[in-house]
């Protein structure tokens, strides 16, 4: 049997398992992901509950907070360790991450996330 078209044939498979394998090779040499800085203000030793907590669960936190203060009118969280904080984002939340653009919305634009903060809250002045 004779093979006609070889070349066209080996370069396309070539050429094929390229583009099949290009996502993983591009994958391999970007940049690793920088997490925001966090600077608690003076005096703050700790954030609402723990980092980790937190970076999994704020979302939750956050539309358990509106529950409990707008249906319920409790306005204190008492955290794991026993420590009670007002239930607010703006007087609570945004004390510590006080940038929105270098904290909140660096997080959520590198998940592809859009929350629905700002729909309610009003941008507190200053905050970038």
């Amino acid at each position: 049997m004779k093979m006609y078209n070889g070349f066209a044939i080996v370069a396309g498979l070539v050429i094929f398992f390229a583009m099949l394998t290009a996502p993983f090779a591009l994958g391999t040499m970007t940049k690793q992901y920088k997490e925001p800085e966090l600077k608690l203000p003076k005096g703050e030793k700790e954030c609402v509950e723990a980092t980790e907590w937190m970076r999994n669960n704020h979302m939750q936190l956050l539309n358990e907070w509106r529950d409990w203060a707008l249906r319920d009118g409790k306005r204190t969280y008492t955290n794991h360790a026993g420590k009670e904080f007002t239930i607010s984002l703006q007087n609570t939340c945004m004390k510590c991450h006080n940038s929105k653009a270098d904290f909140c919305d660096k997080c959520h634009n590198d998940a592809g996330v859009s929350p629905y903060c700002w729909d309610c809250h009003v941008q507190p002045e200053g905050l970038k």
